[in-house]
């Protein structure tokens, strides 16, 4: 009788089954392994599922009224009603309004002039003034397309009876749109400024996450730590290195984006590094705090790439972050690279000063030291 498991060309089955359960086994015990497995089809599924809207409404919106009348409050009306735009405040002046524009707390900023009402009762074809951060062409496009639509909306519903004959133009306003930062349209504008972010949340991340788990997987942390040298000395003289590979990295991308790629570059430079230097210090702190729960060079990857994929997709870097949901918002405003990006594009595009940038810098402070508490604490567990 020939046996059930044979062998061919002194291939065994047995001995390739025994292996098959030999990894089985494996992947069981190795929890963080099979947490990745499971969570990040879950992460990913919830986010493109959820998260991610390529046509934002309810963009944050500011009005500048210097004229009150039923006209005015039905276009304003109509811009809410549109689900587009929603309206968050009301600004004194144009200055406010483009310090509002230029520190991100608002997309559009509707400009109503004086006398506006007056000019359209008698008939002038009077204009409304819209400025938008045009920065993501794709968060603004949508909107911008349905501003015409609702003047034609206005005038059927206000100018009636003896305004009737307004009508009978082709409108009874217009609305003018200034596209600021960004007037082209031109994606790349958008895109490489936050790349840099993206490359190097990538690769400082990873890098410091793999060389630590690497010294504890050889024992030679141990061995330095037997020394008077203590763990936080240990940890900020290890990422010096890497300091200097993220200033590199940010170099070679400010280089291509201004040579190859024509990105404006309204801002100051040393405001630039400054901005490298915070956002290279909280990827540094991550890599660290991420190698200390991580027990081998590979779980040290994977948890790298599970923080990796909601920076890049919540940060507001491929998707515009105000087209997805307050939850989603939410967790994006957790992370540095959300604050890097709206640094890099404000100092890149806008020209933005230290005031305009303080918002972003703070969370990114805050973010650092938080993290390194917690990578100091965990080194110390796991090597004393």
């Amino acid at each position: 009788m020939q046996p059930l498991i044979r062998q061919f060309d002194g291939f065994s089955l047995a001995r390739w089954w025994s292996i098959v359960l030999k990894e089985f086994l494996q992947l069981k015990r190795d929890r963080l392994t099979f947490g990745m497995i499971v969570g990040i089809p879950i992460m990913q599924m919830l986010l493109f599922g959820f998260a991610i809207n390529t046509d934002p409404k309810h963009l944050p919106t500011a009005v500048i009224a210097a004229d009150h009348s039923e006209f005015t409050r039905s276009y304003i009306a109509a811009m809410q009603n549109s689900s587009y735009f929603q309206i968050v405040a009301e600004l004194p002046n144009e200055e406010a309004g483009r310090a509002a524009l230029a520190q991100g707390k608002v997309q559009f900023v509707l400009n109503i002039p004086a006398g506006f009402t007056a000019q359209l009762l008698r008939g002038e074809r009077p204009s409304l003034l819209v400025e938008a951060d045009a920065t993501d062409p794709t968060a603004t496009g949508m909107a911008l397309a349905a501003l015409p639509q609702l003047v034609q909306s206005v005038a059927s519903k206000d100018v009636t009876g003896p305004l009737a004959a307004l009508a009978a133009k082709p409108q009874p306003f217009d609305v003018q749109v200034h596209r600021l930062y960004n007037p082209e349209g031109i994606s790349q504008y958008n895109v490489v400024p936050g790349l840099m972010g993206v490359v190097l949340s990538m690769t400082l991340v990873m890098m410091t996450g793999l060389a630590m788990t690497r010294e504890r997987e050889r024992g030679t942390m141990e061995n330095l730590l037997a020394t008077p040298v203590k763990p936080i000395e240990v940890m900020t003289g290890k990422i010096v290195p890497y300091i200097a590979i993220g200033l590199l990295q940010s170099t070679i991308i400010l280089l291509g984006a201004r040579f190859v790629f024509h990105v404006p570059f309204a801002g100051n430079l040393l405001a630039v590094y400054c901005a490298a230097l915070l956002f290279i210090a909280a990827s540094l702190t991550v890599g660290i705090t991420l190698s200390s729960f991580a027990r081998n060079q590979l779980q040290a990857m994977q948890l790298a790439v599970f923080y990796f994929l909601p920076n890049m997709l919540l940060s507001g870097f491929m998707f515009p972050f105000a087209g997805m949901p307050k939850w989603a918002q939410a967790l994006g405003n957790i992370l540095p690279l959300t604050y890097f990006n709206r640094l890099i594009r404000g100092i890149l595009l806008k020209g933005n000063s230290w005031p305009d940038l303080w918002p972003h810098i703070w969370p990114l402070l805050l973010f650092t030291a938080l993290v390194m508490t917690v990578a100091v604490k965990f080194y110390r567990k796991t090597l004393d």
